[in-house]
């Protein structure tokens, strides 16, 4: 079979990888080529297009890079026609992605979407058209299964957290490897240039106020190094970490974390955290007209209720963050609350069964 997958950022590319190492092992005659990354290149795909020329966040962004977007949707279609892949798999990605399920299905081929889009939280209507363009729709959240059934009469699958079995997986085959002699306090601005820009200058002005605390920095695998370079000049005592997030969380006393897949990977490392959400005041200002959800924390939106501290928008500031981040070094009330939250969504999480697995498994008897 011959697999053509894409994947737009960092944590699709590693979702991919992990589903494209269970399709092996179904399929042996199987070859992939996509559009991802890094861990989707070492699992065995033919890369094309790697994420860091995709990754575009918010709507201001999107509308600069409109042409570039335009060309790769363009480029993609006739990559694909050339290829004639047996299916295709779409993984998250979905302003990109349901736009080349939508093409696929109308020129005959088959469609799987791999981590549901969150229609629930914005743009709704959009199911009316995926039921009618994608084959079958695998979930990754607990209460999405239920929605699609309840509200839509679609009947999707839900696998379980793909992280779940990643962050166990690398507890299992790592031994920690110390990075400071101090308490660490582990910084993750993001993956994307836009929000790194937005977010670390302040992560990074909070450091100063914790002297006895090591303050690390994790490096986005899609960039550059000396992307970070001037944002880290004046902060000698700042260290980074590149391809090594998960031995930072580990010994992580506490997190500033952006909001997105890293919230779930903290949790699941059971870091207490403070959440940290800034976007133009335009993306931001839109984005409050039409996203329909209490928080922007997964950690939050599937337990459906403040476990972590969200700071947004104008609340994001270095007093804010100071304050947060005071009351998870020394408040142990506070942090045993917090684990004990994480517990239970650890729990939600894994009940689909182990994610990649399982995802992999159903591709190859619907192919079959």
């Amino acid at each position: 079979m011959k697999y053509y997958l894409i994947a737009g950022e960092a944590s699709g590319d590693l979702h991919g990888s992990n589903l494209i190492k269970e399709l092996k092992k179904l399929d042996t005659t199987s070859i992939f080529r996509c559009w991802g990354g890094d861990e989707m290149q070492k699992a065995g795909a033919d890369l094309i297009i790697h994420y860091r020329h995709l990754a575009f966040m918010g709507f201001v962004e999107v509308i600069r890079n409109l042409s570039q977007i335009i060309y790769n949707l363009k480029f993609c279609k006739e990559d694909i026609l050339h290829y004639k892949p047996d299916v295709l798999v779409l993984i998250d990605y979905p302003g990109f992605n349901l736009r080349i399920a939508k093409w696929a299905k109308q020129n005959g081929f088959k469609v799987i979407y791999y981590i549901s889009p969150q229609v629930w939280a914005w743009k709704e209507n959009r199911v009316k058209g995926m039921k009618t363009f994608i084959d079958k729709l695998f979930t990754i959240l607990p209460f999405e299964k239920e929605y699609f059934f309840k509200k839509w009469n679609w009947n999707v699958d839900y696998v379980g957290h793909p992280l779940v079995e990643v962050v166990e997986n690398y507890k299992s085959n790592h031994s920690i490897e110390p990075l400071a002699d101090k308490p660490i306090v582990a910084l993750l601005p993001g993956s994307r240039k836009q929000e790194i820009i937005k977010k670390l200058p302040l992560m990074l002005e909070v450091s100063k106020s914790f002297p006895n605390y090591q303050f690390i920095v994790a490096k986005a695998p899609g960039l550059y190094d000396n992307f970070y370079d001037n944002l880290l000049k004046g902060y000698d005592n700042i260290k980074t970490i590149s391809n090594q997030t998960y031995n930072l969380l580990l010994q992580a006393k506490a997190a500033l974390v952006t909001s997105g897949t890293a919230t779930l990977e903290t949790a699941l490392l059971n870091v207490p955290q403070v959440v940290c959400y800034k976007a133009s005041h335009i993306t931001y200002f839109i984005a409050k007209k039409i996203v329909t959800v209490k928080y922007i924390s997964l950690v939050n939106l599937i337990l459906d209720k403040l476990v972590v501290k969200e700071l947004i928008q104008q609340e994001f500031t270095v007093e804010n963050l100071k304050t947060e981040l005071s009351n998870l070094l020394s408040n142990k009330q506070v942090v045993e609350t917090i684990k004990n939250d994480y517990s239970e969504l650890k729990q939600l999480l894994s009940e689909g069964g182990k994610a990649s697995e399982k995802t992999a498994t159903a591709i190859y008897q619907f192919l079959h």
